[in-house]
């Protein structure tokens, strides 16, 4: 029997757009996100929920404006990826390759002073060092920062006994972690009005890294750190939403056949069909009151105690899981409504302890529809590619498994890009709601975003950045604005030695 592969494949860029709103500008900042997958890399699924399990373990305790991310790429879940974008930080400014983690709530990147720090990547991008000596605007954060206050609340921050430093120690699932200290810096970003670009920057906290182990020191999907999209105040969404830069609201939508592609938006997606659900009260990630499950519209005898949240158990919506996992109550009931519905038109078959099945034609017309209801009546219905993966095919007949997988002894369901993608989903922050609705990710979409004057306004977002003239119009300005900044200290320095 072939053996199972999963993942994520291919390239997938974005480019984020964040706003002033609050400043009377009102208008959309990008950075640069991309998705990169190695090629012709297939892994086992065992390793892939393995790696699902690394990152569970890694799961750390209203303005105006938009942030875009137009995504290219393919969504394969037959091939590893992740997703990871450009940030600069810095005077001048320095890049960096950031992974996007809605798991955690830190950005932080690796320092010039780190060990065990990866020096290569197999994700074919350059890695950097933070220095904060070489920047003009760094400043570390010291212990009675109102800043490492709010960090020692969440977890997210601690105090050291030598030098009065506000420092950090995440760590993870598999043993590795990372610890170093917290410093003051500006991120480096560019407004868009119509067609015209200016360059914009504010002052965060983030992570110096200076001790990395365990899986974080692989070359092979290595990148300069991770960007923390949490709802603590250590996020960089919870400090530049207080800043007045950026709304309290992101919104996404992954495209997860053809060409895949997608957008990612610090902004409230708006669409007529839209369903929102709560999220649960004092959790530190994105939880939501999943009640039952439905397959082809009957409900499973489920004791929706299965789904009930506490510390260690709920429903958490993360886009940086690349399965998904459910509650191990539900897992038998789910897969045996969705075999005994199958029974009469596809062969069952077993391998490696995961349900599969051959057929030799379509799944849609073949699977049934499962529906995920929540709390508000806000139901999230799958299609048989939401819930099935496809394997490499037998003879004539394709060989497609659950794609869902089961923690033993765990009480957590985890709907990761398996059941993300294509929907628009939207993460209301300031309202404490989830939404989402199915959606043709290929498609553009209107993003609202209040302006100065309380007007709301609508950014097409998909069609914002499809050329890739805001960003190159970015970086030139930038490059200008260094060349004179060299030109003026070449000055100086000239002017000190002979006159």
């Amino acid at each position: 029997m072939p053996a199972l592969a999963a993942g994520i494949p291919a390239v997938a860029l974005v480019a984020i757009f964040l706003a002033h709103s609050a400043l009377g500008y009102g208008f959309p900042a990008a950075l640069t996100l991309e998705r990169a997958f190695p090629l012709s890399h297939r892994v086992e699924l065992d390793e892939l929920k393995a790696r699902d399990r690394v990152r569970h373990g890694r799961f750390l305790q209203s303005l105006g404006g938009v942030v875009d991310f137009p995504v290219e790429g393919t969504y394969d879940p037959f091939r590893v990826g992740l997703y990871f974008t450009r940030v600069l930080l810095g005077s001048p400014p320095k890049e960096f390759y950031v992974q996007i983690d809605t798991g955690s709530d830190v950005l932080w990147v690796s320092c010039s002073s780190c060990n065990g720090c990866p020096q290569s990547s197999g994700l074919r991008i350059p890695l950097n060092f933070f220095d904060p000596g070489s920047s003009t605007t760094a400043q570390l954060i010291s212990c009675s920062d109102q800043r490492c206050s709010l960090g020692v609340q969440s977890s997210d921050a601690g105090c050291s006994s030598q030098g009065n430093q506000c420092i950090y120690t995440f760590q993870y699932g598999d043993g590795s972690g990372t610890s170093g200290y917290y410093v003051s810096d500006l991120l480096n970003f560019y407004t868009v009005t119509g067609s015209s670009t200016s360059n914009s920057s504010a002052s965060i906290a983030f992570g110096c890294s200076v001790s990395q182990t365990g899986d974080l020191t692989k070359s092979d999907r290595a990148v300069d750190g991770i960007f923390g999209f949490g709802q603590q105040d250590m996020s960089v969404i919870s400090q530049l939403s207080s800043q007045g830069i950026t709304p309290k609201v992101f919104s996404h939508c992954l495209k997860g056949d053809g060409g895949g592609g997608g957008v990612l938006v610090l902004g409230e997606i708006v669409h007529d069909d839209i369903v929102y659900s709560p999220l649960v009260p004092s959790q530190p990630h994105y939880n939501l009151n999943l009640q039952s499950i439905s397959v082809n519209g009957k409900v499973l005898s489920i004791d929706p105690e299965v789904f009930a949240t506490s510390t260690s158990r709920g429903t958490i919506v993360d886009s940086g899981t690349t399965l998904a996992y459910l509650a191990e109550g539900a897992y038998d009931p789910f897969v045996s409504a969705i075999t005994e519905a199958v029974s009469q038109s596809v062969h069952p078959m077993l391998s490696k302890g995961t349900q599969c099945y051959l057929i030799t034609s379509s799944v849609d017309g073949i699977f049934p529809t499962v529906s995920l209801n929540f709390a508000g009546g806000a139901a999230m219905n799958l299609k048989p590619e939401d819930y099935l993966l496809q394997q490499n095919s037998i003879g004539d007949a394709a060989v497609w498994c659950i794609g869902f997988q089961k923690i033993q002894g765990q009480g957590i369901t985890i709907l990761g890009d398996l059941v993300l993608k294509d929907k628009i989903f939207v993460y209301d922050l300031a309202g404490q709601r989830i939404g989402w609705a199915n959606y043709d990710c290929s498609m553009s979409v209107n993003v609202s975003t209040t302006t100065s004057t309380g007007k709301s306004e609508f950014v097409n977002a998909g069609q914002l950045s499809e050329s890739g003239s805001i960003r190159t119009v970015f970086y030139d300005k930038l490059m200008l604005s260094c060349i004179v900044t060299l030109l003026i200290h070449l000055s100086v320095l000239y002017t000190s030695l002979f006159l």
